[in-house]
Parts: C-alpha cells; structure tokens; sequence
C-alpha cells in the first residue's frame, strides 16, 4: 500500500492528496497512489489543514496531537505523520473507505 509507510519510531505516515471545498468532509478513495480526501473548508489560512488533521484524528479515534503535517502545508498532496495507531488498524479502518 504506497499511501501508507512504517518508520521506526513507531510513527505511520499517510499520503494524501485534498480536495477542498467539497459538499463533505470524507475519504473518496485514492489517487496516483494517495489516499484521497474531500474537505469543506477553503484552502486559506491553515483551515483547510486544520480539518484535514481534526477528520483523521476522529476517523482514527486518536487524538489531534497524535497527528503531525510532515509535508504540503499549501498544497494538495500532504504527508502525515500519526502515532497511537498501528500501521494493521490504519488498514483495517481505512478498508471498507477505498
């Protein structure tokens, strides 16, 4: 699965690619090897970052702190680091989504 890597300090990162203002907040799918989010919120001033972290967190029942931006602060295709979670959950949740 090339939207999901394992690093040694016990950290999963996420490839995704974000779609923003969307109709809903919700993961379509995947894209050239992401995984594909639609978001509401606007790509300005963080917000659209901010969702992205607040809907992983609650998808994955963790908490936002868990969550750190790695890479794509003002882009589409961002990199997230998530701990508290194992790389087998991750798939587990995500499966029945893609």
């Amino acid at each position: 699965m090339p939207y999901l890597t394992s690093r040694k300090s016990q950290q999963v990162i996420l490839d995704l690619y974000v779609q923003p203002k969307s109709s809903r907040t919700r993961v379509v799918g995947l894209h050239d090897g992401s995984i594909k989010l639609t978001i509401t919120a606007p790509p300005v001033e963080g917000k659209a970052n901010d969702q992205v972290t607040a809907f992983i967190a609650k998808l994955f029942k963790i908490p936002k702190s868990a969550l750190t931006l790695l890479s794509g602060h003002q882009g589409r295709h961002k990199k997230l680091a998530v701990t508290g979670i194992t790389k087998e959950e991750i798939k587990r949740i995500l499966a029945p989504l893609l």
